[in-house]
């Protein structure tokens, strides 16, 4: 028994340290769901993002169309992953002074100032010891998330998802959605509670 397991852990620390297993990720799946279009065309169908390209594909009776962001209002899916229904809106975004183009984002909250959201796949390297070769290195792909605030204006700011700069974007009532936070020992870069600061602030924006 004791040769055996041997055998097992020598075999395992011996493979090659190219990469280590992958998840499947929202993004490369397809999803039940329905697409609005800027011309008021509403599709229902199997649909598949991209947030990289700004584009979608939707499968509606074996046949599939790509859109880009330029002709899409919104399209929501079913995410089967986090089982719960996403919305994704085209909304014009500034990449320089007076140039805007439209890029897809999720709402993660919506009211006076919407959190927003993007999602990207990137690689990262692992450190690894192995017996015989010593460090080494695996390769693994991990979603990420950056953060973006909607005002009534129509103005995208996006977040860094660091403390101070989130108090340069809600810039009202400070005071009491900082004891608030403290409270709840809220995060300032966890999707969840940055969902619950942007709920609460509103509440104080509204009361």
């Amino acid at each position: 028994m004791k040769k055996s397991i041997l055998l097992i852990v020598m075999a395992f620390f011996t493979l090659p340290f190219s990469s280590l297993a992958q998840e499947e990720f929202p993004s490369e799946l397809w999803h039940e769901g329905k697409l609005v279009l800027l011309s008021g065309d509403v599709l229902r169908g199997k649909i598949k993002y991209n947030l990289d390209n700004d584009a979608i594909q939707i499968n509606v009776d074996s046949r599939i169309n790509t859109y880009s962001a330029r002709k899409i209002l919104y399209f929501e899916i079913f995410d089967e992953t986090v089982d719960r229904y996403r919305q994704f809106y085209a909304l014009p975004y500034r990449i320089r002074p007076n140039y805007k183009v439209p890029l897809l984002f999720e709402v993660l909250y919506e009211n006076t100032l919407t959190l927003l959201c993007r999602e990207a796949i990137v690689q990262e390297n692992i450190p690894q010891f192995n017996y015989y070769y010593g460090s080494r290195y695996s390769t693994r792909l991990r979603l990420v998330y950056e953060y973006y605030f909607l005002d009534k204006d129509g103005e995208i700011v996006k977040y860094t998802q660091k403390k101070e700069d989130l108090y340069t974007i809600l810039t009202k009532n400070q005071d009491e959605l900082e004891k608030y936070i403290k409270k709840n020992s809220l995060r300032y870069d966890r999707q969840r509670d940055l969902v619950r600061i942007t709920a609460y602030y509103n509440s104080l924006l509204n009361s």
